[in-house]
């Protein structure tokens, strides 16, 4: 009876190892960030550039369609999706880095963050964003 307890005992503890890593937004829930660069190039519209994180969604844009969809961190990983995305008409350098930006998401791109800046990358692609800081409510 002891031996049977003991086994039940050492094969929960091996299976508890095996669960998954708790799925968390890992401190990005709640932050903006400014495109900095997309595959090297700074952004084709640096003005509209941007992602955001939400609880558990994300949202960007590039300069001509949004991007957006539930998000989650499992390990190092950004799982996104799924992603919907306007439709507009875009084209050139703009189109090309909306093109590897909806690549990047869907691919479950490395987080890399260090202090206000973040780089995500995937086999194809790599963003680098930069923090923007939160606005002080007035007084």
């Amino acid at each position: 009876m002891v031996k049977a307890y003991a086994l039940a005992v050492a094969c929960a503890a091996l299976l508890g190892g095996c669960a998954t890593a708790p799925v968390t937004t890992a401190g990005l829930a709640g932050t903006r960030w400014t495109i900095v660069r997309i595959d090297g190039a700074p952004p084709a519209a640096p003005a509209q550039a941007s992602m955001r994180f939400d609880d558990d969604r994300l949202g960007a844009n590039v300069g001509c369609n949004g991007i957006g969809g539930e998000y989650r961190i499992e390990g190092k990983r950004l799982i996104a999706g799924p992603l919907m995305a306007t439709r507009m008409f875009c084209q050139g350098p703009v189109w090309q880095q909306e093109e590897a930006m909806n690549a990047l998401l869907s691919a479950a791109p490395e987080v890399q963050r260090s202090g206000n800046t973040l780089r995500l990358v995937s086999g194809g692609h790599a963003v680098d964003l930069a923090l923007i800081p939160p606005v002080s409510p007035r007084q």
